[in-house]
Formats: C-alpha cells, structure tokens, sequence
C-alpha cells in the first residue's frame, strides 16, 4: 500500500513515477540492482528495514555508481543505519512516519540538483554508523574465542534452555556445563547468561553448523519489497 500511495502521489507532482515489481524471495542482490537500472531511473525510493541481511542494503553502492539518486524510507530509528545507508551512497534517509511531503520535497530538490541533507547531520550520522562497525568488530573477535563446544552451549542458552536442561540433552553433568558457561561468559566479557545472548543477538551469530568462520555471522534473510523508481519531469522514478 505504501508504494501505491507513494507512485499515485508522486504522479499528482507531475513526476513519472513506477512502482516496480516485486522480485523472488531468493532475489541476489545484482538481481535487484540490475532491474532497478533496467527503469532508466534517475531516483529510486528503496523501501528497507535496514538490517544487515537485507539485500536492499547491498543495491545502494552500485546504484549510485550507475547516478542513481538513491532515497531510503525506513522503520528503523537507528541512527547507526542511517548512517550505513550514507556510506553505501544514498542521499537521504527518512523514517516511514514523516508526512509524504517531505519525501516528495525530497525528491523535487534531487531532480533540481539540490542538497536534501545537511552536511554536519550526515557526517553525524555516518560516525554512528562507523562506531557501531568498530563496536561489532571487538564483539566478533571475543566470539571467535568460543570453542567449538561452548559455541553448542551458547546455542543452548539462546534457545532458552537452563543448564539442567543442557546437561540432560548433551550427556555431561550440570557442574560441567557450568564450567563452560562460566567459559563463555569469560570470553565474551560479560557477566551474564542474558548479555551473552544479547550480544550474539546483536552480532548476528549463528549457530554452529559449519567450522567455517565465514558462515557464523550471518544475519537471517530480510524479506524483500518493492523499489520505486522516479525521475524529474518528465523523467522516470522507481519506489519500493
């Protein structure tokens, strides 16, 4: 509904706006970036939750490559993703709660070649994001402390599962169990159960299914929405 609002109120400004098509769930993230080229737009609107894995983040770099003006409406009120988005290349990020106006005032200062954000506000913005990336940096160097089997136990907690619970399911005793959750939380530097979870949470770390180091911090797939194009009169845009 909100990118038909968008492309109607869009096409009432006299913009040549489209609403593009929806891609598969398992979309790459080339994919999306190529059929947005495809619009010949010269804005494009990514509706996005910002997350880590959500494959709208990885089509703003080669958008604004190509010259697109890339323009982010999110839910998200984390700064530090805005912040993100500012390093890929878009130029503005606006929460889904301010009024269509100012997304449309947006887009009409991009088509007339002008500054839709402050200067001090998107260095601001981009030091968040780069102090949560140092922030996440130190995290995934202590998780790589973990032990293959204190990565199992780890996993235990997430789902829950006291240390009782634990020792029953893996054949060890209770003492035994604590000793690695004391490990852990060691490791981890913190001091307990709930801000190892948390910070497992935060890293977006999986568990362990593979030794590879490079499949354990991959956050869950975001699901995919509509980009919407758009470019100044009588130019093409695209929303999503």
């Amino acid at each position: 509904m909100v990118g038909e609002s968008l492309e109607l109120a869009l096409s009432r400004h006299h913009f040549d706006a489209r609403l593009l098509p929806p891609l598969s769930d398992h979309a790459s993230t080339s994919a999306l970036a190529a059929q947005i080229l495809r619009a010949r737009a010269s804005i494009v609107i990514l509706g996005t939750t910002l997350d880590a894995g959500d494959p709208w983040m990885g089509t703003i770099a080669p958008l604004t490559r190509a010259g697109v003006d890339v323009v982010i409406l999110t839910s998200t009120t984390d700064r530090a993703c805005w912040g993100q988005a500012l390093r890929r290349g878009a130029r503005a990020v606006l929460p889904k709660s301010r009024p269509l106006n100012d997304l449309i005032s947006i887009v009409r200062r991009l088509t007339d070649g002008l500054r839709v954000l402050d200067v001090r506000e998107r260095e601001e913005l981009i030091a968040h994001a780069v102090s949560r990336d140092i922030e996440l940096a130190g995290l995934r160097e202590r998780f790589e402390r973990l032990s293959r089997r204190e990565e199992e136990v780890l996993e235990h907690l997430r789902n829950g599962r006291a240390v009782s619970q634990i020792a029953a399911l893996d054949f060890v005793s209770p003492a035994t169990v604590r000793t690695q959750v004391k490990s852990i939380l060691a490791k981890l530097e913190v001091t307990s159960q709930i801000a190892a979870v948390g910070a497992a949470h935060r890293l977006g770390w999986q568990p362990p299914k593979t030794l590879d180091p490079q499949t354990r911090f991959q956050p869950a797939p975001a699901q995919l929405r509509h980009p919407m194009a758009h470019t100044s009169p009588p130019a093409r845009a695209a929303a999503g």
